[in-house]
């Protein structure tokens, strides 16, 4: 009985609430076969719904606009699939977010409100340059507000803002990079599963789980860390000259810390942010409208609201063992990570 409900849930999960018709043989109370219909009451994954809109979430007193693009949670280049997510693209969202912003003549500033751990070094250099361009096409000026999270990718996507406010009790920094690899050679020889790989190539299975990894194979990826680590590096130095050079090592601060350290201009909360930009954008005097970029199925009522972007999938239902799962491929990270499964949040 048990099993035949773990089936159920896992159908209900992955069809939503659409009908579907389960036949057993087991005898339940009566001889015979027994015959009954499930409803699931969850709603299916809602399809994007059109490009986003601005949609106002604080009145002002002027037509001007303070634009918020909001950066929330994994960065990884990759939709978010699963029950109660959207399914989005964090980093085609946040393209299509920036070109909203510069495309209306009333957007007069932009505040980043980020709240994330990191996530990928590509997804996070590609969102960085985004924001480079455009600063450099639009002029517009751009104050970062880092609420709860702001670290590895997530700090060097802000560290691009003209200002970086962090709130006190904010948790950044973590300016790092790691590749998770897991050694479960003695793990699959418990289930009698024997590796015999066939190469071209002597390095062509580097990293392989299968096996310890080799010191000229630590060598090769240690040095690509290195190299992406140093890319980091020195995009924030040249955006942050200030900045403390001890602060690299991967280490974690708060936001009254990184301030002193040269990581953060002001410290202050997202409304003392969204009147920074609304200052360096409007001048003194102006209450400027504040929106945020919503599809027509994500509705938003405050500057703190939040898109549904995190798939049902890792919750538990299901065991969830570092490395196991050799569908998802490793990915070089810049996020702080005190949980090794954290990326798989992101279906990696």
């Amino acid at each position: 009985m048990g099993s035949r409900f773990l089936i159920i849930a896992c159908l209900l999960l992955t069809t939503g609430c659409q009908r579907f018709l389960i036949r057993t043989d087991n005898r339940v109370a009566i001889d015979g076969p027994v015959e009954t219909r499930v409803t699931g009451d969850l709603p299916p994954v809602s399809p994007v719904a059109g490009p986003v809109r601005a949609v106002v979430v604080s009145p002002g007193t002027s037509a001007a606009r303070v634009a918020i693009v909001d950066v929330d949670g994994l960065l990884l280049n990759t939709p978010f699939t699963g029950p109660s997510s959207l399914g989005e693209n964090p980093v085609a969202l946040f393209r299509e977010r920036l070109d909203a912003a510069e495309a209306d003549p009333c957007v007069k500033a932009v505040v980043l409100r980020v709240n994330s751990h990191g996530g990928s070094v590509s997804a996070s250099l590609s969102m960085r340059r985004d924001l480079e361009r455009f600063k450099a096409r639009c002029g517009k000026p751009v104050v970062a507000a880092l609420l709860d999270t702001a670290c590895g990718g997530a700090y060097f996507l802000a560290s691009g803002a003209d200002q970086v406010v962090a709130g006190e009790a904010t948790v950044m920094g973590g300016v790092g990079v790691i590749l998770n690899l897991f050694n479960l050679q003695d793990l699959m020889a418990q289930f009698n599963v024997l590796p015999q790989p066939v190469k071209a190539g002597e390095l062509a299975d580097i990293g392989s789980s299968a096996r310890p990894v080799l010191p000229a194979e630590k060598e090769l990826l240690q040095a690509m860390a290195d190299e992406f680590h140093g890319r980091l590096v020195t995009d924030i130095r040249r955006s942050r000259p200030r900045a403390d050079a001890s602060v690299f090592d991967g280490r974690i601060l708060t936001g009254t810390q990184a301030r002193l350290r040269g990581l953060v201009d002001q410290v202050g909360d997202l409304d003392h942010a969204v009147q920074v930009a609304a200052t360096m954008g409007c001048g003194d005097g102006f209450r400027p409208q504040v929106v945020l970029y919503r599809r027509a199925n994500d509705p938003a009522h405050s500057i703190y609201a939040v898109t549904a972007n995190i798939p049902l999938q890792g919750a538990g239902l299901l065991p969830n063992i570092p490395g196991l799962d050799r569908s998802k491929l490793p990915t070089f990270l810049s996020m702080w990570q005190p949980e090794l499964t954290m990326e798989k949040l992101g279906g990696k």
